[in-house]
């Protein structure tokens, strides 16, 4: 708190409730509601995707309400990173910010390739082609040599991130109004079209199908975490923080639910096995012109998903290098724009080159596996810190503690174990080479370090 507060390098207070509901609502549908639905429909849980949509929402929920408290109390950058650096210490706070360092960058890269496809689909509708060899990533056998369009998107977001976190919102919170106004143009017309007969049978893989779907899913709610990197340019955070992370959950998943249910009404769940299913829905019942909205409404929803996301690494590389934990370039602040200039240049390289450069398969396991992981510490920190902090001011608290935190972590906890053994395997591989960073570089370089050697000289 008292870095975060220290003259000259502190991030500027623009944000209110309202900015942070529009992050969160941004941050958390795009791919999720626009692609990841009639996959998990067609192949794991059928028209009981709603049920999956409900189990999410519900491990969400009990981990939205532990990150209230934490935000309240500790309203600064970083989200779970911070949270558990206040909790655990300063070697599970690496490795949590190491596993979110994963989860936003790939999400970012994985999200501009989403971007890119959908652009180049509505470029298609005007009858234009761009050449093969920029249209997607690296893959020879393909002609393609580099992704342009998801290089070009990450430039200009970057650009807008630098000009700072006000122009950022105001922009995100236009393009929110544009595709939440297509998801409602969906169910206004799609309701009419609706057949009950298509809803059986209800569960035809039985509840593990709808378990895996509900994993499958939970890509849908990455999102309302990244609010809680904002903390730290929040007017009134203690009040603000727990609006926005809590309305844009519940927005969110009463969208998720009333979708579900109407995609799997108009259509078989056998033939939603489809890159766009929300827009082949609406050319089932020959309504190509609504689809085309659906279209320009996921290119904008993608678009303030990778916002809000781009947004979440820079402040996280800003938390974790103002404790000297990476290099100190990464938290300096630009005088004018109270934005962390060099920081943010960098993580949009960097992600420009995953997404333009590196085909990137399992993606969405990667990053649920990183997400149900922070969200799994966050709850646990919760019973920590109301043990050894009892005294604490806390302007939001967790309702019903222990059940709801202990809840959160079983919620959790089953959804991460539904995961494929390879992204176990990966996820171990990255958190290897987390450590081996901590102890080459971080544990050398941190303030607590530095504090403590100065502690032990008095």
């Amino acid at each position: 708190m008292s870095q975060a507060n220290h003259k000259g390098s502190h991030l500027k207070k623009d944000l209110g409730g309202f900015d942070l509901t529009m992050l969160g609502i941004g941050a958390t549908i795009g791919t999720g509601i626009f692609v990841l639905t009639g996959v998990a429909a067609s192949l794991h849980a059928g028209p009981a995707l709603v049920i999956s949509f409900i189990l999410s929402g519900l491990a969400c929920l009990f981990a939205a309400l532990c990150y209230s408290e934490f935000a309240s109390s500790v309203p600064t950058s970083g989200s779970a990173y911070t949270f558990s650096y206040a909790t655990f210490g300063e070697l599970i706070a690496w490795i949590l910010g190491w596993d979110l360092i994963l989860e936003y960058g790939l999400a970012s890269s994985a999200v501009a390739s989403g971007w890119s496809g959908y652009f180049q689909g509505l470029l298609s509708g005007f009858g234009i082609q761009l050449p093969t060899a920029i249209t997607s990533a690296y893959n020879p056998n393909n002609g393609t040599f580099i992704d342009l369009p998801a290089i070009l998107i990450i430039f200009l977001i970057t650009t807008l991130l630098i000009s700072g976190v006000k122009k950022s919102s105001r922009f995100n919170s236009i393009m929110v109004i544009v595709k939440v106004s297509v998801i409602l143009l969906f169910i206004f017309v799609g309701v009419n079209y609706v057949q009950p007969e298509n809803w059986t049978p209800f569960m035809p893989f039985g509840f593990s199908g709808v378990a895996v779907g509900a994993a499958t899913v939970f890509f849908a709610y990455l999102g309302f975490d990244a609010v809680a990197t904002a903390a730290e340019e929040v007017k009134n955070p203690q009040r603000n923080m727990p609006i926005g992370i809590i309305s844009s959950l519940a927005v969110c998943t009463v969208l998720y639910i009333v979708v579900s249910l109407i995609l799997t009404g108009i259509i078989p769940y056998t033939e939603l096995n489809v890159k766009s299913p929300v827009a082949f829905a609406l050319q089932y019942i020959q309504q190509d012109w609504v689809a085309g909205f659906i279209s320009l409404g996921a290119i904008v929803g993608i678009t303030t998903v990778l916002l809000v996301m781009l947004y979440a690494q820079t402040r996280l590389f800003y938390s974790i290098s103002r404790d000297g934990l990476l290099p100190k370039a990464l938290s300096k602040v630009n005088k004018k724009t109270k934005t962390p200039v060099a920081n943010t240049v960098i993580t949009g390289a960097i992600v420009a080159v995953f997404a333009g450069c590196v085909p990137l398969n399992k993606l969405a396991e990667l990053t649920n596996i990183g997400t149900l992981f922070a969200f799994i510490v966050v709850s646990i920190g919760i019973l920590v810190l109301r043990k050894t902090q009892p005294e604490l001011k806390r302007p939001f608290k967790v309702p019903f503690v222990p059940v709801v935190p202990i809840l959160s972590v079983l919620f959790c906890g089953f959804l991460i174990i539904q995961l494929p053994a390879s992204t176990w395997i990966s996820f171990g591989i990255w958190m290897v080479i987390g450590l081996v960073v901590y102890f080459a570089y971080g544990r050398k370089n941190s303030e607590l370090a530095k504090t403590e050697k100065k502690d032990n000289a008095a």
